[in-house]
């Protein structure tokens, strides 16, 4: 009984050591992740932003408000992919317009690394697009490099530049800039006369074209973003070339309780992290050792 009670001791105790580094350097990775049922609203505000109003058929000054609802679909979601679907609704908060402007896209991506995944249908405007680079989240453990991450406006990837380290509300983040250059996004016919064109008749063409520059503030040990802000400039040009009437020129920034949000979400899932990664792995290790020893002692008694 002596020999049993030795040798399960140090079976224990060797299992324990075995499974540190196991669970440090593997499992925290696979068990913290992207949910597939994922749900949530972020509140961003735009100041002094111009718009062009289908309703007045000119540009209008305003303040914006912009609300993004995110959902997954469960359905889809399988193995290491996630399915979530965006609904973006602008509401002119200036002069009392609801819904000026209403976007949507469907994103699939890897629920561990936020790169993406084409599939099940993912569409911007419920046009096919192709994915390409982060979506959502960036990878566990964000190094400071450049990261290629999606543009839903421009329907592409780019690059996103680490520029420096920074703190959200107390926690640390990693700040990338991604700066998107001129890109014609549609085309579409209009009277002349609605852009200022007066000495032609009829309908002319109209390009829209979009250039930007989005800030992200990144968790780095999750790849949770904490916080955004997004420098949008979409102008009406006619063919020749010539800027006729802003389409969306506005700063957007995330209020102070979507940010404060975001970070509890991050501290959460950090925290998490921490303790998959070390604590429990250190007093696994600690309870291994411990347990071989308790073995060779008793072990030694019988001699």
């Amino acid at each position: 009984m002596g020999r049993i009670s030795t040798l399960v001791l140090i079976g224990l105790g060797a299992f324990f050591i075995a499974l540190a580094p196991l669970l440090k350097f593997w499992a925290a990775g696979q068990l913290i992740s992207a949910p597939a049922n994922q749900f949530g609203i972020s509140h961003l505000e735009a100041k002094g932003a111009q718009y062009f109003s289908r309703q007045d058929l000119k540009v209008l000054n305003a303040d914006l408000e912009i609300i993004v609802t995110t959902r997954g679909d469960v359905k889809d979601a399988t193995g290491d992919r996630v399915v979530w679907d965006e609904a973006t609704v602008v509401n002119d908060v200036t002069n009392s317009r609801r819904s000026v402007d209403i976007s949507d896209r469907r994103s699939a991506f890897d629920k561990y690394s936020g790169v993406a995944v084409n599939c099940c249908g993912v569409n911007v405007a419920k046009a096919p697009v192709t994915l390409e680079g982060q979506i959502y989240k960036w990878p566990f453990d964000v190094e400071k490099k450049t990261y290629k991450v999606f543009n839903s406006t421009a329907r592409a990837a780019f690059d996103a530049r680490f520029v420096r380290e920074e703190k959200v509300n107390g926690l640390n983040a990693y700040v990338f800039e991604q700066v998107v250059p001129p890109t014609k996004t549609s085309t579409q016919t209009i009277p002349a006369n609605i852009v200022g064109i007066t000495d032609v008749t009829g309908d002319v063409q109209i390009d829209r074209w979009y250039d930007g520059k989005t800030t992200y503030w990144v968790e780095p040990v999750t790849g949770s973003p904490v916080k955004q802000e997004v420098q949008r400039h979409e102008v009406l040009k006619t063919q020749d070339g010539v800027e006729r009437a802003a389409a969306f020129v506005a700063t957007a920034k995330m209020t102070d309780q979507t940010v404060n949000q975001l970070v509890d979400n991050a501290e959460s899932a950090k925290s998490q992290i921490n303790l998959l990664r070390n604590t429990i792995p250190l007093v696994l290790l600690i309870v291994g050792v411990a347990l071989i020893l308790a073995g060779v002692v008793m072990g030694r008694r019988r001699v």
